[in-house]
């Protein structure tokens, strides 16, 4: 921030001194860094999801999965296809792994794709 000097504070005193507004705050909050203190509000989180798995590899679909499970959305279908081992997977981590802490259910919708319903993440 600038400091006044005596001529400056004497120059006050003899006329009238009106301060821009908007310059002072310009100013003060440069001077703060406010805009790097200010955080940014987050997105608000999708009621619903879609995540479709076709064409990922095993590795992939779980990492997926995951991240969906970690994001705090609380339903999501997810598409894993009628025929191949993503449908089966699927189905195993939903039961036994690390995914299930995350989940209250895992509904088939059809022949490919299940509703799932996740647990809220307390933070």
């Amino acid at each position: 921030m600038k400091q006044l000097s005596d001529t400056d504070i004497e120059r006050m005193l003899n006329t009238d001194f009106i301060p821009d507004e908007n310059m002072v705050r310009r100013s003060v909050r440069t001077d703060l860094h406010l805009a790097t203190l200010i955080p940014v509000a987050p997105a608000p989180l999708p009621k619903h999801a879609v995540l479709d798995l076709h064409n990922k590899t095993e590795e992939q679909a779980w990492n997926e999965i995951m991240q969906l499970a970690k994001s705090g959305v609380r339903n999501a279908t997810i598409i894993t296809g009628a025929s191949g081992i993503l449908k089966i997977k699927f189905q195993q981590w939903a039961r036994d792994s690390l995914l299930s802490p995350y989940m209250i259910s895992a509904l088939p919708l059809n022949n490919g794709s299940f509703a799932v319903k996740f647990k809220r993440i307390k933070n």
